[in-house]
């Protein structure tokens, strides 16, 4: 039975995404991470008193560079992340893995 009212919020992404585990759903939650990531480098640079093209210059990149990363267009690697966070804004990357 379809729920075309949808009560929780997992009822709303089953409806607009496809269930957990379907590509669509996969994808819309690939896509939220990547922009949870974006929205937590532009905050922490903005709490940091920094302007983009400050933050490039101390990472030795272009501003447009950090520009696409603040708004989540491509994926970021990891080693980018860090560098971002310990290098750029001196904070410490810590990454958890659940199974």
């Amino acid at each position: 039975m379809k729920v075309s009212n949808p009560k929780t919020i997992n009822e709303h992404f089953d409806l607009k995404y496809g269930k957990a585990g379907t590509d669509s759903r996969t994808d819309f939650e690939q896509n939220a991470e990547a922009y949870l990531i974006a929205e937590l480098v532009k905050e922490k640079r903005k709490q940091a008193n920094m302007t983009q093209q400050q933050l490039a210059e101390k990472l030795n990149v272009n501003r447009t560079y950090i520009s696409k990363i603040e708004r989540a267009v491509g994926d970021i690697r990891i080693s980018t992340l860090r560098r971002i966070v310990e290098v750029g804004l001196g904070g410490t990357l810590q990454i958890n893995v659940k199974l």
